[in-house]
Parts: C-alpha cells; structure tokens; sequence
C-alpha cells in the first residue's frame, strides 16, 4: 500500500519579517492572510525558539506559509545552488493575465524577468522582500504536447540519470518561439 496523499497542505519557507511578508504577498500577490500561529516552543521538537508561522491563501486550497525566526542567524540562501533553481511558481490564468501581472509587479517597484518562453508556458520571475525567487507562468502547451512530454519523461529520467545530459526527447520545447 502507497501513501494516499489529498494535496499539499502547505509549503513552508523562512522570511525575515512576518508582517513585512504579508503586506508584500496581499500587495504584489493579491494573497490573504488566513492563519498565524505564534509559539515560544517548538511543537514537535520544545526547545524554546520563539517563532510566527503565517498562512497565505494562494487560491484553490493552495496555502504558502512562512516562518519568522528571530532569534536565529539571519537568513541566507543555499549559496551552492544556483539562484534561478529555487523559486516559489504560481499559475496565472492565461498570457492576458501574464501581461498585466507583469504590469502590476513592475509598477510596485519590482524588476521583473520575462516573460520566458518554456514551451509549454510562459512566466516572469521577481524576488519577493526576503530573497525568495517568484514564477508567475501561465500554460501555452497543448493536450497533445503535454501528453508526449508525459510519455516520454520516464525515457528522459532513465537517459539523464546515466548520461548527466539533457536528453534530446522534448528539444522540440525550445525550438518554438
């Protein structure tokens, strides 16, 4: 028997400033506050590490949370990776809404990237207050195109794990505009 997983409850990062972090996701993101939960222990492990955990709706039951930790070091990113490789992406409705996010982020002050083409969708990406890589993209591809990446993404695993190479299967995705 597998594990009957319902969806993701929440993904949790860390952030400097709770309610600097809020104002930016409801501002930037459209995002409410829906829960914050304050401890001076640790639930699962009751050492005494005050900390604010706050809960975002990021629409459809959809929650990103984020822990402020005041009395640790202050926060860095995994310097040994890359910083396009870690990113928090969201799904947005279309190119339109692409677009005019695009607008809305730049007009808060951001610099934004994009839109990129993937093939397959389209985004922008930004920093959010803390560091954190955003990815708003929106879907381009096709059933058909999106049902060939599937047959073919456990030949390209099988191929990339001995190989260390990016198997040619879905080229196709970058020879578009």
């Amino acid at each position: 028997m597998s594990v009957e997983l319902k969806r993701i409850h929440h993904v949790a990062y860390r952030c400097k400033d709770a309610k600097e972090t809020t104002e930016f996701y409801k501002k930037v993101m459209g995002m409410d506050l829906v829960l914050a939960i304050a401890e001076n222990e640790v639930p699962s492990t009751k050492e005494p590490d005050p900390y604010m955990h706050i809960f975002l709706d990021a629409g459809m039951g959809n929650v990103l949370a984020f822990f402020e930790l005041p009395n640790s070091p202050e926060m860095g990113r995994d310097e040994q990776t890359p910083q396009w490789v870690q990113h928090i992406a969201f799904e947005v409705e279309d190119l339109d809404a692409l677009n005019k996010a695009k607008e809305h982020i730049e007009g808060e002050g951001l610099d934004v990237l994009g839109p990129v083409n993937h093939g397959v969708f389209k985004s922008i990406y930004f920093f959010d207050p803390n560091g954190h890589r955003l990815e708003l993209a929106a879907n381009t591809g096709t059933p058909e195109q999106m049902k060939q990446l599937n047959e073919v993404a456990p030949l390209m695993i099988e191929e990339w794990s001995q190989t260390k190479r990016a198997p040619k299967h879905a080229a196709w995705l970058h020879e578009q505009d």
